[in-house]
């Protein structure tokens, strides 16, 4: 079977194992990825994930600060694809783009669309409790994950897996999927599917705002958000990673802190929350017990302080 000539399009880590599958099976013409950012303390600029990969490999490299600028469309067009491949690239494509390639532009969506359009797909889905999830490979339109459903895998949310564990096993899923797509297209095979917008529903970026914990929410919701956000759910001053939904009978008002043998509960609206790793400012992150061997906590109300 002929390889593909194919243009991957992709920035952070989970798009990596994507490009890895598919630089075994098919013939990567060009990588294109965000620019380098800045980060850390010191504000150095760092390549994305894809373009540590993507040079470790020899494929050549754009990191178009607008791939939808008309030169980039341009330089895009004369490489002729077979076809490109989107895998959270953090930019949309323009319908010049879309048009470029004779087999169009396949994504590799983190949801089981319609469901969890949008930016942070993973994220949302362990936030609002979804017990399951998976990967979608969808033919591209100028929507915002809209296109034609092409495979669907589903993958299991288990009652306590973080953020980084379903990551990670989607990233291995997309990239399977990815190629099972890319053989069904060669065989002729792909019968695409129209989405329902009627099931949709959206997964916006998340901001700075979305981990703050109201402690007059459940239990359980609070616990959802943690686990979504992993170091990104915020009580007042302090980090919360990681948590759980006590069973003892333990009986707090919203917001009232317990602490009992190095244990650590906090009451809200339904039921009570167990903090099992936190992080105080300028700090490390620790579990309860060895935060509570270091700070001075007694029963009491959490405070915004």
């Amino acid at each position: 079977m002929e390889k593909l000539r194919v243009i991957f399009m992709g920035t952070p880590e989970f798009a990596v194992p994507s490009l890895a599958a598919l630089a075994d099976k098919a013939e990567i013409i060009c990588v294109v990825t965000q620019p380098d950012r800045p980060k850390g303390r010191g504000h150095k600029l760092l390549p994305p994930p894809v373009k540590i990969f993507a040079q470790e490999n020899n494929l050549p490299i754009i990191q178009p600060a607008k791939v939808k600028n008309t030169e980039v469309v341009e330089q895009l067009a004369a490489l002729k694809p077979d076809l490109i491949v989107v895998v959270a690239f953090g930019q949309i494509l323009s319908q010049k783009i879309l048009d470029i390639p004779r087999f169009g532009c396949i994504n590799v969506h983190a949801s089981l669309l319609p469901k969890y359009r949008g930016a942070a797909p993973i994220e949302w889905a362990i936030i609002n409790g979804e017990t399951v999830t998976g990967i979608t490979t969808m033919q591209m339109n100028a929507g915002l994950d809209t296109g034609d459903i092409l495979l669907k895998s589903e993958v299991q949310i288990g009652a306590e897996m973080i953020l980084p564990e379903l990551r990670e096993r989607l990233m291995t899923v997309g990239a399977d999927l990815l190629l099972k797509t890319l053989y069904k297209l060669q065989m002729s095979e792909l019968e695409p599917i129209k989405q329902d917008d009627s099931q949709s529903c959206y997964a916006p970026l998340i901001k700075k705002e979305t981990g703050l914990i109201d402690w007059g929410k459940s239990a359980q919701e609070l616990n959802n958000l943690i686990r979504g956000l992993y170091g990104g759910a915020r009580a007042g001053k302090y980090k919360i990673w990681r948590s759980r939904v006590a069973e003892e009978r333990i009986f707090l008002g919203i917001g009232e802190i317990k602490v009992n043998g190095g244990r650590f509960y906090v009451g809200t609206g339904e039921g009570v929350l167990e903090i099992l790793e936190i992080q105080a400012p300028n700090a490390k992150k620790m579990t309860a017990s060895e935060f509570l061997r270091g700070n001075k906590v007694g029963d009491g109300f959490w405070t915004s302080e």
